[in-house]
């Protein structure tokens, strides 16, 4: 059983959704990061306002929050979302390693209106070569020097 105040900052990232379809801004999504009991970032899909495939909900919130907290990780952090994440902001989420996530609608409940992942997911489980998108590895080699710099590197915040 969630809490009260649980309750009340998921009702606002639905808040945020509803109120971004309204206005004609973006999908319905919306986004709420907290901390220590205080909203510290919002976010609500602006992909089409943005121009920008990545500006999803979660990702915009992700974003606000890190600049509020100066810190490209959210250590104490919940994450609310009014709807569960796609693949991209799972994958951002566990990037920057929120205490919890909280979600309301399903992956099902978006595909049935539409935004639809599933494809994603079948095709990160597949073989790089079998992927729809063509993709194809080259020059590895050349590519191994950041990485070797980064390994040496003095100067290098670990995250």
């Amino acid at each position: 059983m969630m809490s009260e105040e649980s309750n009340r900052f998921m009702l606002e990232a639905i808040r945020l959704a509803s109120e971004n379809v309204r206005k004609g801004l973006g999908g319905p999504f919306g986004a709420v990061i907290v901390k220590e009991g205080k909203i510290i970032a919002t976010g609500v899909n602006s992909v089409t306002k943005d121009n920008d495939p990545t500006a999803h909900a979660e990702i915009n919130a992700i974003r606000a929050a890190c600049r509020a907290l100066s810190s490209y990780q959210l250590d104490g952090c919940d994450i609310y979302a009014s709807c569960e994440p796609c693949p991209m902001c799972l994958g951002a989420i566990y990037w920057a390693r929120p205490s919890r996530l909280y979600f309301a609608a399903t992956k099902q409940d978006a595909a049935s209106i539409h935004f639809d992942d599933q494809f994603i997911y079948n095709e990160v489980a597949l073989p790089h070569v079998s992927r729809s998108l063509p993709t194809q590895q080259m020059m590895r080699d050349e590519a191994m020097e950041s990485f070797r710099l980064w390994e040496s590197s003095e100067v290098k915040k670990q995250y």
